[in-house]
């Protein structure tokens, strides 16, 4: 980063970063490099760009502005979130044994228990509300905690300054994914953790136009293996997807804020709803907030009083709200957990976790307020007439 951003606020710092290092032409907008291999001086050089898989300007620009934003000193783009994953996961020797927080994306349970296990590491689940929780599923074996905040799809927070000086003391990395609240809303580097992630497919690119993955760490000798993963594996992000995601981030901080003011409108309005069981967002309960975030973030959960065919017909009754996969994006989405992001989780597990068939999620986008309740209510008015013709 060059020292005359060093100082500057986030909302500068996203909007400037991610100048391509030796660009000469005067380019406001970053270039995109999209060259496989690079002129070398002689046999053997690496003091520059050599091939891409190692290294790219674009991407490269991106890690930099990414490891800015976080607090951190080392960013790594990866082609997707869970690539970024399988390269934190790729430190683990077989033996190794992890803690989770039990209430988490359904991708990653299924990297973990489909193929993680498949290398002898193993894996303890816990509630994250309680920080306590992960000391007591350690082991002499523990290598990682392994922590969203807020959770997927419960929105849990968890004490992750509580978690990360237990995980120190006990030499374990804490890793943390990001993806919900964003460095905008919260760093979990400033907060004790070793290692923050993103599936930057979400708020960092914010468009649903790429997918994309990312991580970030301060230590030089865990950076350094990280960085060999990534080659090693070749997981790593595209040049053109690599200035979609710089692009996606000028406008992150603009785009948080309306994700936030129009899903606190919304909670506000389904607490009002009769067919509303339990509604799920981030210091909502009234519980306190453990390392209170900037923002409540664009993401919450709800519960209907219903069964599961109608709660079906509600995630396909709405035409603001797209009935579909992801997140973090402009546009809102509706998701039905059960069948769709958390699916891969055995159905007594899930249920046992909270992710029922009448559970709905939603990625609040920042479109007008005005249009997503009216959306939502005529979506409720549809499932109530259906019911009562049904009666």
């Amino acid at each position: 980063m060059s020292d005359d951003l060093a100082d500057k606020k986030f909302e500068t710092q996203a909007v400037h970063l991610g100048r391509v290092e030796g660009d000469e032409t005067g380019s406001v907008a970053t270039g995109i490099f999209p060259s496989s291999t690079y002129r070398v001086d002689y046999p053997g050089d690496e003091s520059g760009y050599v091939y891409s898989r190692w290294s790219n300007p674009t991407r490269q620009a991106l890690e930099t502005a990414l490891a800015t934003l976080e607090s951190g000193r080392h960013g790594y783009a990866f082609a997707s979130g869970l690539a970024a994953q399988n390269a934190v996961m790729n430190l683990l020797r077989p033996g190794d044994h992890v803690v989770s927080v039990d209430d988490l994306y359904g991708g990653t349970h299924r990297q973990f228990e489909h193929l993680m296990r498949n290398f002898g590491v193993t894996f303890s689940y816990v509630d994250g509300e309680d920080a306590g929780s992960f000391e007591k599923a350690a082991n002499d074996r523990t290598r990682l905690f392994w922590i969203e905040s807020p959770t997927n799809p419960l929105m849990k927070l968890v004490d992750i300054a509580a978690a990360a000086e237990i995980a120190t003391r006990r030499d374990i990395l804490t890793v943390v994914d990001n993806t919900f609240a964003t460095p905008f809303i919260q760093k979990p580097l400033d907060l004790g953790a070793d290692v923050v992630l993103h599936s930057a497919s979400k708020y960092l690119g914010g468009h649903c136009d790429v997918v994309a993955g990312a991580l970030v760490v301060n230590d030089d000798g865990l950076a350094e293996k990280i960085r060999f993963n990534q080659y090693a594996v070749g997981g790593t992000l595209s040049p053109f997807d690599s200035w979609l995601v710089l692009r996606g981030l000028k406008t992150l901080p603009l785009r948080m804020e309306r994700h936030s003011y129009n899903s606190m409108k919304l909670v506000e309005y389904l607490e009002t709803v009769p067919m509303v069981d339990r509604i799920f967002y981030p210091g909502q309960d009234g519980k306190p907030v453990p390392n209170k975030m900037k923002l409540p973030g664009g993401m919450l959960s709800f519960t209907i009083k219903a069964d599961f065919e109608t709660v079906r017909r509600f995630v396909m009754s709405t035409s603001v709200f797209i009935l579909a996969e992801s997140l973090g994006g402009v546009e809102s989405l509706i998701n039905h957990p059960a069948s769709m992001t958390h699916a891969s989780i055995p159905e007594d597990i899930r249920r046992a976790r909270g992710i029922g068939d009448n559970l709905v999620r939603l990625s609040v986008g920042i479109e007008h307020i005005d249009d997503l309740l009216i959306d939502l209510r005529t979506a409720f008015d549809k499932i109530r007439t259906a019911v009562s013709r049904e009666k």
